[in-house]
């Protein structure tokens, strides 16, 4: 059971819910503090999540009816959000109830994720779904009274679903813990409208002010701008069932994120610069429009700009708009788009809008947000390190110096310094200097320097933050999929060991020894506690047998070593999927590994297998190549092919070709090389760049490690040096130039950002001996670095969502891993290139055991 308040009511419901709990015999818990409140209702929290301020485990069926009813007329008239996942006690409630597990009962997924489960009644694991309706197992019969639950609904006996007896509903444009945004049709005029759903007592603030206000301070917002053709035409605003609607005119066109994005895909790198430059102007002028009209926009970002089919932008979603010289809510904004002020509290103010045009123009141009982690201490300038981003960001670009200076002007640090929409005006109005700026350079004594103070941030931080003595994770565990198995390569404690062991190969750093024990001690001690594990090599515990074993061996420590063997000894040979993070071609790659560096037969057969069930696998499907995880497996990987690296035939091809090299099947050769022709064959080249479709029929995405050309390139640069065929080493070539021509689309990580990416352009190097490829992965090194912040004493990295975190396929252990090699010239990681030349046998030697 679960009981729900607001920031401003929660300690009177916490004191009434206690008089009725301290004198039950039930366990509870409860939020323990103003924050986590507001953070569990906060607009974006998870539908199931969402609003559990206080949490009831009834001892009893009979228990949980008779608390629900105390607690029910305790809290009756105080404030709170509905919880999505459960049913309320009564209509209006506070209390709330599902049927759930009590203890954390959890199993690992094939795809190496948690899932909570119940028993079902015979007693077999059924997953205990937390999700945004309330879904109660079909065995289970509800002891609670309906209370007049049943009968309030939106929906008339035709099944339409009809709004304010006006607005048919469509279709769900999307679901949040808000409310929901819907595509409906107007019926009194059969126009179509959006209508946008405000949920009571949703991000509350401590004055009581909700989701509501802040879709009527957007109606006002609307009729302040009616007229002018700067956003919508508000069509209604109405309350249904204690919910808030308001009802907008559809705005034809897509959001300007998007369309920055596709101008720079279809004109190329600096082919955008005439649009962009154009919107600019527009964008400038919607700015200048909105204050002209008294309105402060407060949230002006490429997510809240739709661009219609004539090009004319709009402004939408004006929740936070106030009237110039009112209050409104404060800590407003998106983070890298809000001036620091305005998410630090400050009142509105003109000044702030225009930070936030600033930095929509940054992505315009740059097709990237121009987020900077905060620093603690500051050691530089906020205006200085958006110097450094830009000048990265914009390598190769010839972005004009006077439209340099608009974007910093405009995004100065004082308020009272930054350019106002005339000076932006102007600025766009000057016409450029003739000439081109000169080529950015690729390696330098400074980005040397640089790279090497990041390198030892990340190393610091790997480990300040390692947690020996915690019995769930080794390091904080960052990944917005779900909750991901703590040992993992991809999201564990393996990805960021094996970082610190080439880390410690390379430099012989004294603090490194007791740290990769102490890691590898914690692995196994993890790997003992009963869980059943996927094998996989990314997502299971093949990656943890890899990683153990390279540390055993860098340590000399003949026992880890063994023991990681004893974990490797415990792999299968094949499993249902095919792929390289999850499936067979992955624990394939995990035995040429352990063969190379044990020189044990054993692992020669089990690589063998693995290539025997590959060629057993594989698909002829209307002339097409595939391999595909059988549509009955337990994953979300199932029924589909691909032809990307982690999950696609180009991973499958990489194995095969590894296992032709180190062993001289002709078989396995022959099958990569018709893996090769059918990459050759589904290519998509734009602008002279390879690209991919994640599948057969998909649009190209974008050129990365997990799906894209990075990936793929990788596999044809292997397969050009192995047949020595120029069609193979051309298309990887191409792949190079749709990493570098897309390098603005980026992240920072391995999976799919600059770090993979730039091992892609290193591989090049290596194999085709131009270091035009090493230039250019320097040039993304340069880019990955400016994002850097300084935080206790140490420079660190963001991750995808703007945080901090060490994991290997979005977090800092992937980057330093590229950064390592680009640095030192190490083999990239994960990989068996040394399989396919000389093994390094038994011996494990390592750099550090002769460093000094």
């Amino acid at each position: 059971m679960h009981v729900s308040a607001t920031p401003a009511s929660a300690d009177e419901v916490l004191g009434r819910a206690l008089r009725v709990l301290l004198e039950a015999g039930s366990a509870f818990k409860f939020a323990a503090s103003v924050d986590v409140v507001a953070a569990l209702n906060a607009r974006n929290t998870s539908r199931g999540h969402a609003g559990k301020f206080i949490t009831i485990y009834p001892e009893s069926d009979a228990e949980a009816v008779r608390l629900a009813g105390d607690l029910h007329e305790a809290t009756k008239g105080l404030a709170g959000p509905r919880i999505l996942s459960d049913r309320p006690y009564a209509p209006g409630s506070l209390v709330h109830y599902r049927y759930g597990a009590f203890v954390e009962e959890r199993r690992l997924t094939n795809d190496g994720f948690y899932t909570w489960t119940i028993l079902d009644p015979d007693g077999k694991p059924v997953e205990d779904r937390r999700v945004g309706t309330y879904t109660p197992p079909s065995w289970v019969t509800s002891p609670f009274p309906d209370n007049g639950l049943n009968g309030t609904r939106r929906t008339r006996e035709s099944g339409e679903i009809v709004l304010g007896e006006r607005f048919r509903v469509r279709e769900a444009i999307r679901h949040s813990n808000k409310g929901g945004v819907y595509r409906a049709v107007d019926r009194r005029t059969g126009d179509p409208v959006v209508v946008k759903e405000a949920r009571p007592h949703v991000a509350a603030d401590l004055a009581g002010r909700d989701t509501r206000d802040r879709l009527r301070a957007e109606a006002r917002a609307l009729e302040r701008l009616d007229g002018r053709g700067l956003a919508p035409r508000l069509i209604d605003l109405f309350p249904q069932g204690g919910h808030l609607f308001l009802a907008q005119e559809m705005v034809e066109g897509v959001p300007l994120r998007e369309w920055a994005a596709d101008r720079i895909v279809e004109a190329g790198w600096g082919g955008h610069l005439p649009a962009a430059t154009d919107m600019a102007r527009r964008l400038v002028d919607l700015m200048a429009g909105a204050h002209a009209a008294g309105l402060l926009v407060r949230d002006f970002n490429p997510n809240n700009v739709m661009v219609r089919p004539d090009g004319a932008p709009v402004l939408i979603d004006l929740e936070l708009a106030v009237a110039d010289g009112e209050d409104g809510p404060l800590r407003a904004g998106t983070p890298a788009f809000g001036a620091p002020e305005q998410l630090a509290g400050a009142p509105p103010h003109a000044s702030a809008d225009h930070y936030s045009l600033g930095a929509t123009l940054c992505y315009l141009f740059t097709g990237s947000p121009p987020y900077l982690l905060d620093e603690e201490p500051e050691s530089r300038p906020p205006g200085d390190r958006l110097e450094e981003w830009l000048a990265a960001r914009t390598q190769g670009l010839n972005l004009p110096g006077h439209l340099r200076a608009m974007l910093t002007g405009l995004m100065a640090d004082a308020p009272e310094r930054r350019w106002t929409t005339d000076r932006a005006r102007d600025a766009l109005a000057a016409r450029a200097p003739r000439g081109t700026r000169p080529r950015d350079a690729a390696e330098t004594p400074w980005l040397r320097e640089t790279v090497d103070r990041v390198i030892d941030g990340i190393v610091g931080e790997l480990l300040a933050s390692m947690a020996p003595d915690a019995p769930h994770a080794l390091w904080p565990v960052s990944c917005v999929h779900g909750a991901p198995d703590p040992c993992t390569l991809q999201h564990g404690a393996a990805g960021c060991l094996g970082a610190l062991v080439r880390y410690w190969e390379l430099t012989a750093d004294p603090r490194l020894p007791d740290a990769i024990g102490a890691a590898s001690r914690w692995i196994r001690a993890r790997l003992a506690d009963g869980t059943s594990r996927p094998p996989g090599l990314y997502f299971g515990t093949a990656g943890v047998a890899w990683s153990l074993l390279d540390a055993g061996l860098a340590l000399g420590d003949e026992r880890l070593a063994d023991a990681a063997v004893a974990v490797a000894d415990g792999l299968p040979a094949a499993v249902a999927s095919p792929d390289v993070t999850h499936g067979t071609a992955g624990l394939g790659l995990t035995a040429l590994h352990l063969w190379a560096r044990t020189g044990a037969e054993r692992f020669a057969r089990r690589a063998d297998a693995a290539a025997d069930a590959l060629l057993g696998t594989v698909q002829e499907r209307a002339g097409r190549l595939a391999w595909s995880t059988p549509a009955d497996v337990d994953s979300k990987l199932a029924g589909r092919s691909y032809h990307g690296f982690a999950h696609g035939i180009a991973g499958v091809g990489s194995f095969l070709l590894a296992c032709a090299e180190a062993t001289g099947r002709g078989d396995c050769r022959a099958l990569a090389r018709r893996v090769g022709e059918e990459l050759l064959d589904a290519v998509v080249i734009e602008r002279g760049a390879a690209m991919w479709g994640a599948g057969t029929g998909d649009a190209p995405t974008a050129p990365y490690w997990c799906h894209g050309a990075s990936g793929i390139g990788g596999f044809l640069l292997r397969l050009g040096a192995a047949t020595g065929e120029a069609c193979f080493r051309e298309a990887a070539g191409l792949s190079a130039r749709a990493v570098t021509d897309h390098a603005w689309r980026s992240v920072l990580g391995q999976c799919h950002g600059l770090s993979g990416n730039g091992d892609f352009l290193l591989d090049m190097a290596d194999l085709t001996g131009d270091d035009r490829y090493r230039a250019a992965a320097w040039r993304l090194g340069r880019t990955i670095v400016a994002s850097r912040a300084h935080r206790d004493g140490r420079f660190v990295l963001p991750d995808e969502q703007g945080e901090v975190s060490v994991t290997w396929g979005d977090g800092m252990s992937g980057m330093l891993g590229f950064l390592l090699r680009l640095r030192y010239g190490s083999p990239r990681l994960w990989t068996v290139d040394a399989a396919a030349g000389e093994r390094r046998g038994a011996t494990g030697a390592t750099a550090a055991s002769g460093a000094s």
